[in-house]
């Protein structure tokens, strides 16, 4: 009987295993968005992607590239303006993304960003990311979190002519936005459902994956499929 049961055990445990490699190394995902219904795809990078040969990724596939830029009050990544000039110089439509921390104030990551991020006029619109992983121990009001949001948008928003996009998870809207999502276009990450499975929510990016393997990234990067065409992204200017 215990010979039996340690056998079973061993089997649960390499099925287990495998599985993780499996997912670990992209080979399968619990969702997959219709390339025909999709077929704009993009991917957001940091430091943690290391060195990447930004001429290595097939432009067929990926159309778009966000990167991280900023976080919190003085938090640079080291990695952004070589990944801003290589990403551009490859032909890739790149925006920058930030960071927002519980913990700082609005308008002191705002100036953070804009030291940071250069104002060029062929860049997409700049990303807020809203969400838990990574953030400040300690979590503030409601209202003190979506009054600081405010501060940081409409400081963004009016050095860059354009409305930011807000990178949420469904947690985050949940504990601090609810219906409020500051009238600006939305990019939501679900792995696990299309973002329209339990929820009405109007997006225009979805952050499905964050596993996907690709040519010139020695590791896993998050993808992402936009909701229309380029051509949405960059009308935001100036609105």
């Amino acid at each position: 009987m215990i010979k039996k049961l340690t056998v079973i055990i061993c089997i649960l445990l390499s099925a287990a295993f495998l599985l993780y490699k499996a997912l670990d190394l992209g080979l399968f995902w619990f969702v997959y968005p219709s390339e025909e219904k999709y077929p704009i795809r993009g991917i957001d990078v940091s430091n943690h992607q290391g060195d990447i040969n930004w001429n290595a990724i097939p432009n067929s596939k990926i159309s778009f590239v966000y990167i991280k830029s900023t976080e919190g009050g003085d938090f640079k990544d080291k990695s952004f303006h070589k990944n801003w000039k290589e990403a551009k110089n490859a032909g890739f439509k790149v925006g920058a993304y930030h960071f927002f921390t519980l913990c700082k104030s609005g308008k002191e990551q705002a100036e953070n960003f804009i030291q940071t991020v250069p104002k060029e006029i062929d860049s997409l619109p700049p990303v807020v990311d809203l969400e838990f992983v990574g953030n400040c121990n300690n979590r503030p009001k409601v209202e003190n979190v979506q009054n600081e949001i405010q501060v940081y948008l409409d400081r963004i928003d009016s050095y860059y002519e354009t409305k930011t996009i807000l990178y949420l998870t469904n947690e985050f809207i949940d504990q601090y936005l609810d219906d409020n999502l500051f009238n600006h276009p939305v990019w939501i990450r679900n792995i696990f459902f299309h973002p329209n499975s339990f929820s009405k929510i109007e997006w225009l990016i979805w952050q499905y994956k964050s596993t996907e393997r690709l040519p010139g990234i020695k590791g896993p990067v998050d993808i992402n499929v936009l909701n229309g065409n380029l051509k949405i992204l960059t009308d935001l200017k100036n609105h």
